[in-house]
């Protein structure tokens, strides 16, 4: 039934069998003499020597077992499900993303020295995709194939800008981790979301896991305090290993996903180094499972591990939002879309050219915070939503084109320079683009902030905005929003300058943004 379940969620193809067996708590032991557990998935019939998936996970290997390794085992694979160090029996102590290259290496030597296990591939998503990178550089003969699902080599890094935190993700993450082992946990996590927004909104910040755990997380305090360039996070970024990748890589992501930017500078540095790499970037956001990555281990993983290719497709997949279509590519980011800018312009206008020099002006108060509106996130509501609700806000300024006479397809990266100045020295830039349909609603595309410092004085506010493919239908116009936040998904700018862990005042500002020929406004969007 487990079987049927997930094959009708995921609509995925008919497997080749549902008869599989788990051999449960395999015993690896790592480098310093810790033991890791794992269960060993296959066929009931058949199943030494089939090629065989690994997966490392944090969460555990019942559940996502079922979820993960058991269509891979009823699709000609044997699967091998880790749970990494210090988790659900495991030995050591779980510390995220710091163990996980030497406890890889040690993993994959077992794994060559096992009498059922011949060819292997590296799979999964988000974290466990993560780990897939931290070893990347150094893969016995025996791995053919790495297929990283939603994730990049410098994961967690990207939330923690100094110019920009983003603060939903990476403390309900931290969150999840801390009570995932609890009892009931799984009853414990239906009550949790709620507990864990309201935990976000506490002053000082250094107290929230406290007020969603009921106790102290010192990944949680880590992540309030240090920046990314911070030591303590070094061991975290893994991207000078993707270079010398050599083995076939089948990345997947979305253009709602969490990690996107840097799961697109892995395939381009994979892209630049002539490595064997393909890109499939579908609408989705980051926990949204579809049957993609089986097809792909299916395809693409089994191909390799067996020695013959897989059948053939262009470099680069896209899915574009809008047309509502997959399109194949040469290469990301794809030939031939050149960069538009698109001027803000008085009357909340969006022009090719700019017009007279004008300024718009609102009032951000983080005690009432600009609210997030879908977007990039791992909550119920995220990826595309009408934005009509958030627009109507007084401290959210718009600009629109005129409707469109004809479509208007943008490829690739996507960036803004808004010239800005606040009442205060430090202060926050979030910009939006949106898709304004016939009927007036207004769909959220890509976004993306940047934090500022002496903004008291004008400047220009250089806003990197998440990549997309996006099709803006005759008929549409194009709309950029211009405001100071989207919480929770990043953290308030409490406009004192004090610590995001301990500040405790909130200071409302006037912000400005200024437009026209002298201080030229404008979004970049790759067109053709």
């Amino acid at each position: 039934m487990i079987s049927r379940l997930i094959e009708r969620k995921l609509k995925l193809s008919p497997p080749l069998t549902r008869n599989v067996v788990v051999q449960k708590g395999l015993r690896v032991p790592m480098s310093d003499g810790v033991e890791l557990l794992a269960d060993r998935w296959m066929p009931r019939s058949g199943g030494d020597r089939l090629p065989t998936a690994l997966l490392r996970s944090p969460y555990g290997r019942s559940g996502i077992g079922n979820l993960l390794a058991r269509p891979l085992a009823e699709r000609g694979y044997q699967v091998v499900i880790q749970s990494v160090r210090g988790g659900f029996g495991s030995g050591g102590t779980f510390d995220p993303m710091r163990q996980e290259r030497e406890d890889g290496l040690a993993t994959l030597d077992w794994l060559v020295a096992q009498p059922w296990s011949d060819a292997i591939v590296l799979y999964g998503m988000s974290y466990l995709g993560h780990v897939q990178w931290t070893v990347a550089d150094q893969l016995p003969p025996q791995v053919k194939a790495m297929i990283p699902v939603v994730t990049e080599s410098a994961l967690t890094l990207e939330f923690l800008r100094a110019d920009g935190m983003s603060l939903e993700t990476p403390f309900a993450w931290g969150v999840l981790v801390g009570i995932q082992e609890r009892p009931l946990a799984m009853l414990r996590q239906l009550r949790q979301g709620k507990k864990t927004a309201r935990a976000l909104s506490t002053l000082p910040l250094r107290e929230a896991d406290v007020a969603a755990l009921g106790e102290r997380s010192a990944y949680i305090q880590d992540i309030l305090v240090h920046d990314a360039d911070s030591q303590r996070w070094d061991g975290f970024d893994h991207s000078a290993r993707v270079a010398d990748v050599t083995v076939p890589v089948s990345s997947i992501g979305g253009w709602y996903d969490i990690f996107l930017p840097g799961q697109l500078r892995d395939f381009q540095v994979l892209q630049e180094k002539g490595r064997p790499a393909r890109l499939t970037i579908g609408p989705w956001t980051h926990a949204q499972f579809n049957s993609t990555p089986v097809d792909e281990a299916v395809s693409f993983g089994l191909a390799h591990a067996r020695g013959t290719q897989p059948p053939d497709r262009a470099p680069v997949r896209l899915y574009v939002m809008g047309e509502e279509a997959w399109r194949d590519f040469p290469s990301w980011p794809p030939p031939g879309y050149e960069p538009r800018r698109f001027h803000l312009g008085a009357g909340g206008e969006l022009g090719p050219e700019p017009v007279e020099s004008s300024v718009d002006s609102y009032r951000y108060d983080p005690a009432d915070p600009t609210p997030a509106a879908g977007g990039v996130r791992m909550v119920e509501d995220s990826g595309r939503a009408d934005n009509t609700a958030v627009e109507a806000r007084q401290d959210v300024l718009t600009y629109t084109t005129p409707v469109l006479d004809e479509d208007v397809e943008v490829v690739g990266e996507v960036s803004a320079e808004i010239w800005f100045s606040s009442s205060l020295s430090h202060a926050d830039v979030f910009v939006r683009l949106c898709d304004v349909d016939p009927q007036g609603r207004s769909w959220n595309v890509c976004d993306g902030l940047v934090s500022l410092t002496g903004a008291e004085e004008v400047q220009c506010a250089a806003v990197r905005l998440w990549p997309t493919a996006y099709r803006f239908r005759r008929g549409h116009r194009i709309r950029v929003q211009v405001s100071s936040g989207a919480f929770p998904r990043y953290a308030r700018n409490p406009g004192t300058g004090e610590s995001r862990a301990t500040a405790t005042r909130l200071l409302a500002a006037d912000q400005t943004v200024h437009i026209g020929p002298v201080r030229p406004s404008a979004i970049t969007l790759p067109v053709r």
